[in-house]
Parts: C-alpha cells; sequence; structure tokens
C-alpha cells in the first residue's frame, strides 16, 4: 500500500473538517453579518451536513465504480469552489448556498482514504491505519480553533474561507501529482440504482443496524459541540475572548486527533469493539451533562470536561471497523458509505434540532441535549447487538 497516496488522501479529510468546524469559531460574527441570531446560524450550517449525507451513497458507489483518485479530484475542486462562494456570500441565502456546496465536496473527504486502505489492507491493519487517517483528518480542527481564530479577529470570517479554499486548492495539486490510479479487483457490473439500492441494504442489514444507528448519534454529538457550540457557550457564557476560547478547543481537538489511534491499539489487544464503544459514548455523554453545571466555576472545570469528552468519544472510528468487517474488500466503498451516511443524516437532522432547543433552553440545554443522545445511541447500540446475537 502506497502510504504517502493514503496521507495525501487524509489532508481531504482535514480541509472538510477545517470548513465544517469554522462556524464554531465564527458563530457571533456570521450572525451579525447576516442579520440572523446563532440558532440560525446552526441551522444554516445544518445544510453543510444534509448535502454530506446526501453525497454518501453516489460516492460509495463512484468510488467502487470509477476509482478513488478521479473520484478524489472532483470532490476537492469542488469544495474550492464551496469555500469561494461562502468567502463572498453577501446575505444568509448565499451562505447557504456555499454550506451545500461544501457539504457536497466534502462528502467523500473520509471515504476516499477509508476506501483506499480497506481495498489495501486486512481487517487487524485497517483498524490502525482507519484511526490514523481520522488523526490526520481531525487536525483540520485544529486550524479552526486558535489559528482561525486570530485570522478571524485580524482579517474578518471571508479571509477564513479564502485561506481555506487555497488549502484546498494544495491538496488537490498534491493529490494529483502523488495518488495515482489503481487497478480495481472487479468492476462493478450492475445498474447504478442496483448498487444505490445494495448501499441501502448494507446500511441495514442485521450486522450494521446498531452500528449504523450509534453513527446517526455520534458524529452529530461532536459536530455539534465542537463544530457549532462549544464557542457560544465559552465566550457568552464563560465570557472567554474568541482566542481564549479557541484555545479550549485547540486542546480538545489535540485529544480527538491523539486518543483514536490509542483506542484502535486497545482495540486490537483486547477485541472488545462493542463494548469500548458503549463506555466511550456513555462517558462522553456525562461529561456533557456536567459541563452545564459549571456556570459559575473557573474555566478549568470546562477544560476538563472537555478533555474527557474527547478521550472518551474518541472511539467513534470503531464503528467504521465494525462496517469494514460486515463486506468484502469489492464493497469496501459501500458498507463505509453507509456507516458515513449515517454519521453525516445524523448531523444534519441533529443540528437543524439544535437551533429550536438553543432557542427553548439556551446554551446550556443545548449542550445537555447533545449529551443525551450521546447516552441514548450507546443504549441503542447495545440493545440492538444484544438482539443480533440472539438471532
Amino acid at each position: 500500500m502506497g502510504v504517502g497516496a493514503l496521507l495525501l488522501l487524509a489532508l481531504g479529510h482535514t480541509i472538510s473538517n477545517l470548513v465544517r468546524t469554522l462556524p464554531a469559531i465564527a458563530t457571533d460574527v456570521l450572525a451579525e453579518s447576516f442579520s440572523i441570531t446563532p440558532g440560525d446560524v446552526a441551522a444554516m450550517t445544518g445544510v453543510f451536513h444534509l448535502a454530506f449525507a446526501a453525497g454518501q451513497i453516489p460516492v460509495g458507489v463512484a468510488l467502487d465504480r470509477f476509482g478513488i483518485r478521479h473520484v478524489f479530484m472532483a470532490l476537492i475542486s469542488t469544495v474550492v469552489v464551496g469555500s469561494l462562494l461562502a468567502a463572498v456570500a453577501q446575505n444568509s441565502a448565499g451562505f447557504l448556498l456555499g454550506q451545500a456546496v461544501l457539504g457536497l465536496g466534502c462528502s467523500g473527504m473520509l471515504l476516499c482514504p477509508l476506501t483506499y486502505a480497506a481495498k489495501n489492507l486486512s481487517n487487524a491493519n485497517f483498524a490502525l491505519w482507519s484511526a490514523l487517517v481520522l488523526a490526520v483528518g481531525n487536525s483540520g480542527m485544529l486550524l479552526s480553533a486558535s489559528p482561525m481564530a486570530l485570522v478571524i479577529e485580524a482579517l474578518g470570517w471571508r479571509s477564513a474561507f479564502i485561506a481555506s479554499a487555497a488549502l484546498a486548492a494544495a491538496v488537490a495539486l498534491a493529490a494529483w501529482l502523488g495518488v495515482r490510479p489503481q487497478r480495481e479487483d472487479r468492476r462493478p457490473t450492475g445498474s447504478l440504482s442496483s448498487e444505490f439500492r445494495q448501499v441501502a441494504r448494507i446500511g441495514f442489514s442485521r450486522e450494521l443496524r446498531g452500528v449504523v444507528i450509534l453513527a446517526f448519534v455520534s458524529f452529530a454529538v461532536v459536530i455539534g459541540l465542537r463544530g457549532m457550540w462549544a464557542g457560544p457557550w465559552l465566550m457568552e457564557v464563560k465570557r472567554m475572548s474568541r482566542v481564549e476560547a479557541g484555545n479550549l478547543m485547540l486542546i480538545l481537538t489535540v485529544m480527538l486527533i491523539s486518543v483514536p489511534m490509542l483506542v484502535s491499539l486497545v482495540d486490537r489487544r483486547t477485541g472488545r469493539t462493542g463494548m469500548l464503544l458503549v463506555l466511550g459514548h456513555l462517558i462522553a455523554g456525562m461529561a456533557l451533562l456536567a459541563l452545564p453545571f459549571g456556570r459559575g466555576l473557573d474555566p478549568i472545570y470546562d477544560l476538563l470536561l472537555l478533555v474527557v469528552f474527547g478521550i472518551a468519544i474518541s472511539v467513534q472510528p470503531l464503528l467504521f471497523v465494525l462496517g469494514r468487517q460486515a463486506v468484502g474488500s469489492s464493497d469496501a466503498g459501500k458498507a463505509l458509505a453507509a456507516v458515513n451516511l449515517a454519521f453525516f443524516a445524523g448531523a444534519a437532522t441533529i443540528q437543524a434540532l439544535s437551533a429550536p432547543v438553543v432557542g427553548l433552553t439556551g446554551f446550556s440545554g443545548v449542550i445537555m441535549f447533545l449529551g443525551l443522545l450521546a447516552i441514548a445511541g450507546a443504549i441503542a447500540f447495545q440493545l440492538t447487538a444484544h438482539r443480533s446475537e440472539q438471532h
């Protein structure tokens, strides 16, 4: 397997994480620019996840049918366009269009490197390398923390999207030069519609049902906190400056980057994938439930709980491991697309729901809402896995 090519593809996921989490550090200035509320900004960013989810089945089919390199180049070029559309938006409708285009472009930025690894690695090695891919990708959230906070403070939020477009263009050029077309073991012979139905069939199969349920809430909780509500909580409730809030989110992001590799090693040694997923999401949910109780406490309280959350939720990549184990390598793209579809359909749905939740309960309520979702997902996953074992 070409490690260099895998890492280049993973940089696309880095850009994806950058653009999807920018609103967390710019919610207030976006709301001011377009004369809308923070809840409206959350609803608009939900369009990103809706478009992302809509792209999953077509991208999964395209990866198995046309190859990784061609799909990646088309998608990363779309990210450049979407970033520029967001940067020049003059009203909320223009920004909404930019979010939709970005969502479509980013829809395969994780699938491309994961499919590359799945087609070239055994199940055992896939767990470790998929964690590396996610670690590289999550570094995009490092860029959208303190660095982009500084850019926004100095040059405005539009400059942050222009910088994102430039970074995406650089990744596109590097991938064009460094990723070679792969020879496919089997070219799909069925119609596109039959392959679309196959992705749905894999997603609803008994083997993946619990994985899809947990995936539906798992990423939504991460992106709801890191991509949207952590910034307003820290800046408006805890009265931190934008850069101070960015620094705390930077530490959370370091957890999201570094811990998945450790989780994959623990999973490889213990083989208790399901147990790790349940415990991780339960602990992450409880950390979020506790966070609002520190309203009047020193920010170290928030930091400690964000670190606990970041460590616990880092079991998330194991969902892709279970998805990969359910199928052969020739259908790896479709299986991973089914799991990723659940991730982002959940993110789109829950991001939209968070707008009325924050309107009714404030920032404390929406953070507790995310915590309850993580706990509910863990319980549903455990119950579904138990029923599958009985069959």
